[in-house]
């Protein structure tokens, strides 16, 4: 997680997060979940944003509902909301169930072991804890058979306070069939597991309808910005832009290489400009010789491999006052949505903001 931001006039790159739109992305979700309240997922230290900033303003928000993924990360998220509902998606961590009594975490237990060892853990006291089902993930979750036994012998479930039985959707953001086949099975185990309130869920199947929300919707990604509708307009506000300083602006001559390996060969007379950031700092290696960035709101090319610290772009259509040592160049941001970095880089959006590096400065907007 990020504790501090590195000085502005120090840093290469400048991290912007708005939280102000984060909390308008929120207000969204809330009011397409209908009747379903809208929690929020804040697992990876906030999608990358920082949960340090992002939880507080999603709290000031109206959000009393929060999901992350470690235990860890629930320690640190009961450090900024005493009063917060903090569920831990990856279950039951062996050896660690003192912490989840400790700061009062409710973890989704998706096993008859869990199970067992967090009705050992409580003694004789209910504490909190979610039913997690797997409807066809094969990642976490009660698998059919065990199902099946706690349907035979509904003992299991003694002294357990249950409040949430929960799935997950593997192909939400698709249109497949898979959808209502996750829906039937999640139904069938609800006739099993009738306690409680039921989550299923994420970003994008909070669209796919009503009949999909269940009673706790999960938005995560798509409070960050990201589309929860591939194929469609983005309904969400940009979360997150990135600005990394150019260092150095050169010319290069034809039959020149560029970068390691010298995968890109100079066919003209070009300029070339080298910029603050690298796949350390999030800028994907899989971006080299196609990715591409904004000077001065014209897009430049990647070209070569992008390194582990820098990036190199061909200025060559940039005009020369607008892009000298101490300029920026735009890397997401007004011109550049981070899924469509994630398009150009191969990847998801997910991927894109959780990679966000420790070397930038960081401003927060709003809050």
């Amino acid at each position: 997680m990020i504790e501090n931001s590195v000085p502005s006039h120090l840093a290469g790159a400048v991290l912007t997060v708005d939280l102000d739109a984060l909390a308008a992305n929120y207000r969204l979700m809330r009011d397409t979940a209908g009747g379903a309240e809208a929690a929020a997922v804040v697992k990876a230290d906030a999608y990358g944003t920082g949960i340090a900033q992002a939880a507080p303003r999603l709290w000031a928000e109206g959000c009393r509902t929060f999901f992350v993924a470690h235990v860890g990360e629930g320690v640190r998220l009961r450090s900024l909301l005493a009063d917060a509902d903090i569920h831990i998606l990856n279950g039951l961590l062996p050896g660690a169930e003192e912490a989840y009594i400790e700061h009062h975490l409710v973890p989704a237990l998706g096993s008859l072991d869990e199970i067992a060892r967090w009705k050992s853990a409580c003694g004789a006291a209910q504490r909190p804890c979610d039913i997690h089902v797997d409807t066809g993930m094969l990642r976490l979750g009660l698998p059919p058979d065990e199902l099946d036994a706690i349907a035979g012998d509904a003992s299991l479930l003694d002294g357990l306070d249950i409040r949430l039985v929960m799935s997950h959707f593997a192909s939400a953001d698709e249109e497949t069939s898979q959808n209502a086949d996750q829906l039937a099975r999640f139904r069938r185990a609800r006739e099993i597991l009738p306690m409680g309130r039921s989550s299923f869920a994420n970003s994008s199947g909070i669209f796919l309808g009503p009949e999909y929300r269940g009673d706790v919707v999960r938005p995560g990604v798509a409070l960050y910005g990201c589309n929860p509708t591939p194929g469609r307009d983005n309904p969400m506000r940009p979360v997150v832009s990135l600005d990394a300083r150019i260092l150095q602006v050169r010319n290069a001559a034809p039959g020149e290489t560029v970068s390691y390996g010298a995968t890109y060969s100079v066919e003209k007379p070009m300029r070339i400009a080298t910029v603050s950031a690298g796949y350390a700092d999030g800028y994907l290696r899989s971006l080299s010789g196609g990715g591409r960035a904004y000077i001065g709101g014209r897009p430049v090319p990647v070209i070569g491999r992008v390194t582990m610290d820098l990036t190199m772009l061909d200025v060559s259509d940039v005009a020369p006052e607008t892009c000298r040592p101490g300029d920026w160049a735009e890397l997401i941001g007004p011109h550049i949505a981070v899924d469509e970095v994630a398009a150009l880089a191969g990847t998801i959006g997910y991927e894109i903001l959780t990679s966000l590096g420790r070397r930038y400065h960081r401003r927060y907007l709003g809050g």
